[in-house]
């Protein structure tokens, strides 16, 4: 038989090879590209973590940039989750200081790979927790190591914040659950464990908090759990003080990240976890007041129903006085496509990217494989033997999945809980396949001859056919098979994630391509473009180009962008839809303000022209009239079998510079020159003739920009006076949100016939 000591020494073994398959199956892009930054997000990271390296953590929290969202600027310090930032700068400087030389750049290749292991260590840690199993947990490290649904976003090179956010949140959830151990065999104090780990729990979601803007997910699980137990009657002063804890000591360091702020006491997303923080210190007075007074379970009750009803009136009272002056935080687009019954949010620009979509059934497939079929059966077994701990399994399952569906990016949440039910049903598995065979003790021996002799009750006698000589052997029967079965589909669900961790770890500013002669390249034209301004321009040249490419043209090129992934300003963006789409020479009069070149994508597949009726669209939403009575701008695109442009497109800037030189159409050489195009044609680049250098003056007058106090650090910029005149027929679009403002007449129908059009109707 396995002793504690071996069965631990299984798990501690079972842990490491988890690590080392984690590791090694983020590793791909890093082998086959060398030491590459990934996508877009992550230039942006880090160049925030090159400039907190170089000029330290004040001036990192004061950084207004004004060479992004030209003319306005970006206060970056205030708009970051820094928690990514400042490890991969404390690992750097850590590192370094031991003595390993390693570039900051290095850092932030490797760091989700990193990451990615930790990951996976506290999934286990937090499985075995749960289940009360170490076999469980082994096997849940194993499949976290290698699921696709969490190597999505924590490949090499992928410097992301969900790939350091899934170690925190895995970590705050670990120590939360370990916060409960024993709760319920302490009804009247609460455990040691309880307070301790209760910190811990906080000081873990603060560092969550600080790393991405999921914390909210973490927050409003820990409160559903806490409200589930109370809601089965599973109340206890460890749950009180757990949760204490890890409310006001978690709170309080979120709310001294810039970017939340007091958003914790004031948005309608995470206001219900302040109304269970207040319910569980009202369960608690009232329970020890019941205890003092020793009350019966009906005079308790009664206590609790007045109490609970004058923090009720009160609690109305006071959302009654600050709803009206507009304290209330509201809840965002993308969080109100997780609750509306359609896959539209009424804006277009949160509509125009696909992983806000939500998943199909083949996706769950592809990122989750067999665990389809093996998830439900796990969570079957979270419902029985009931404990706190297994119960936030529960939750975690119910919540994630729902989530998932709704949002295909939300599928990085439902990897950790799949990989815990899936260890929780192979290790349920195999250990009573392993009790099947185990030879019996004298004492099992002597519970068989009682049970003999004593057969009072159903069960009594059930338990005598289960331990006949033919059902023993049909149970060992039955155990070969638990274990052998599986077996089967563990060497072909290990290729298919590593052909998928390979696969995702492809990035996309550089990809291996083939020639028609058979031959493997390395496409690298978007970087090659991206070289070409910072060599060929001037510093202060200003390029404009749709908003996915900001980032990597500020991170690798060094020169001002226009909009970038931060997408933070609704209006400006639609500005910019609006300068690519309009007429040649209308954009020209607009875009000589603001820019000195112009970066399009031009490659077929997902290039600009192909996302273009999403520019219309965005444009439109904020200039209605760039498409009159029609918000999806159905005008703007194309046409036929063949993918003819409609006579708007053909007309635009866009159009015209990408498709310049090609079939007849040229783009007119007295407003732009072509001066940069990439190896395969990936890219294309025009110079922006007769700019208006008054403009462009007046914008870098620091004069010229509204700082909130005198002498301040944050200064926003302004469009130029010259500008302003191509932006009367300007309309917020906050005006056409449909949940959180109240719509005008002609809101409400832009909004009905979005909504129906998206649908399909005329």
């Amino acid at each position: 038989m396995l002793g504690k000591v071996g069965v631990e020494l299984i798990f501690l073994g079972t842990m490491i090879l988890a690590g080392f398959m984690a590791y090694n199956i983020r590793l791909y892009a890093l082998k086959t590209y060398g030491l590459v930054i990934h996508e877009f997000d992550p230039w942006f990271n880090f160049r925030a973590t090159q400039y907190l390296s170089d000029h330290g953590w004040t001036a990192f929290f004061h950084w207004f940039d004004h060479e992004s969202w030209y003319p306005l600027g970006r206060p970056v310090g205030t708009t970051i989750y820094p928690g990514m930032q400042i490890s991969a700068v404390a690992l750097h400087e850590g590192l370094n200081y031991l003595g390993y030389k390693i570039s900051l750049n290095d850092v932030c290749c490797y760091m989700p790979a990193w990451f990615g292991v930790s990951a996976t260590m506290f999934l286990g840690l937090l499985a075995r927790e749960c289940t009360g199993s170490s076999i469980s947990g082994a096997i849940a490290a194993l499949i976290m190591s290698i699921i696709p649904a969490h190597i999505m976003r924590s490949v090499g090179g992928g410097y992301d914040n969900e790939s350091v956010a899934m170690t925190t949140m895995m970590m705050t959830f670990f120590l939360w659950c370990r916060a409960l151990r024993g709760s319920q065999k302490s009804p009247d104090a609460p455990t040691a464990s309880s307070k301790f780990f209760g910190f811990l729990c906080g000081l873990a979601y603060i560092y969550m908090a600080a790393a991405w803007g999921g914390y909210v997910f973490v927050l409003n699980m820990i409160g559903c759990h806490a409200a589930v137990l109370v809601i089965m009657g599973r109340f206890t002063p460890s749950l009180h003080f757990a949760y204490t804890l890890f409310y006001i000591i978690g709170t309080a360091g979120a709310t001294r990240v810039p970017v939340i702020g007091m958003t914790p006491l004031r948005s309608l997303e995470q206001l219900p976890c302040l109304a269970i923080f207040g319910g569980l210190q009202l369960l608690e007075l009232t329970r020890r007041v019941a205890l003092r007074k020793k009350l019966d379970e009906y005079q308790t009750n009664m206590l609790r129903l007045q109490v609970f009803g004058v923090a009720g009136c009160v609690a109305a009272a006071i959302i009654a006085y600050l709803a009206p002056t507009g304290y209330f935080g509201p809840i965002s687009s993308r969080i109100r496509s997780l609750f509306v019954p359609h896959t539209r949010t009424g804006n277009p620009l949160v509509d125009s990217v696909a992983e806000h979509q939500p998943a199909n059934p083949q996706a769950f497939w592809q990122y989750l494989k067999e665990l389809c079929y093996v998830a439900p059966v796990g969570f079957a077994l979270t419902l029985y033997p009931l404990n706190d701990a297994k119960l936030f399994l529960t939750s975690y399952a119910a919540v994630a999945y729902y989530f998932s569906l709704k949002m295909a990016r939300l599928l990085i949440l439902i990897g950790p809980i799949v990989s815990a039910l899936g260890g929780l049903a192979f290790g349920f598995a195999l250990e009573w396949a392993y009790a099947q065979w185990l030879p019996k003790t004298s004492d099992d021996a002597d519970k068989q001859k009682s049970s003999k002799k004593d057969t009072k009750t159903p069960f009594d006698r059930l338990m005598i056919i289960y331990n006949s000589p033919i059902i023993s052997l049909a149970r060992k029967t039955a155990a070969v098979f638990l274990v052998l079965y599986p077996l089967s589909y563990v060497l072909p669900f290990y290729d298919y994630c590593q052909q998928m961790g390979e696969a995702m770890s492809g990035p996309s500013i550089m990809y291996k391509g083939q020639l028609q002669n058979g031959q493997t390249i390395i496409v690298d034209d978007y970087r090659e473009a991206y070289w070409w301004l910072r060599d060929n321009t001037p510093q202060d040249s200003r390029v404009l180009a749709w908003w996915d490419y900001g980032y990597q043209i500020a991170g690798i090129a060094n020169r001002t962008t226009i909009a970038d992934g931060n997408t933070w300003n609704h209006e400006h963006i639609a500005t910019l839809g609006r300068c690519l789409v309009s007429p040649e020479k209308t954009s020209h009069k607009m875009v000589r303000h603001i820019a000195d070149y112009i970066l399009l994508w031009a490659g077929g597949g997902g290039d600009d022209l192909a996302k273009s009726p999403h520019m219309a669209r965005i444009g439109n939403s904020v200039y209605n009239d760039i498409c009159p009575d029609d918000p999806t701008c159905q005008a703007f695109g194309f046409m036929g079998s063949h993918m003819q442009p409609t006579p708007m497109m053909e007309k635009s800037m866009l159009y015209r510079l990408h498709n310049h030189g090609k079939g007849g159409t040229s783009a007119d050489s007295n407003l732009w020159e072509n001066v940069f195009n990439s190896k395969f044609g990936k890219v294309r680049i025009f110079k922006v003739k007769n700019i208006d250098k008054e403009s462009k003056a007046w914008v870098a007058n620091p004069d010229n920009r509204i700082c909130d106090a005198p002498g301040s650090w944050y200064c926003t910029g302004q469009y130029p006076p010259k500008f302003a005149k191509f932006m009367k027929k300007r309309k917020a679009f906050q005006q056409l949100e449909d949940f959180n403002v109240k719509k005008d007449k002609d809101a409400k129908e832009y909004n009905e016939k979005y909504m129906a059009k998206m649908a399909g109707g005329k």
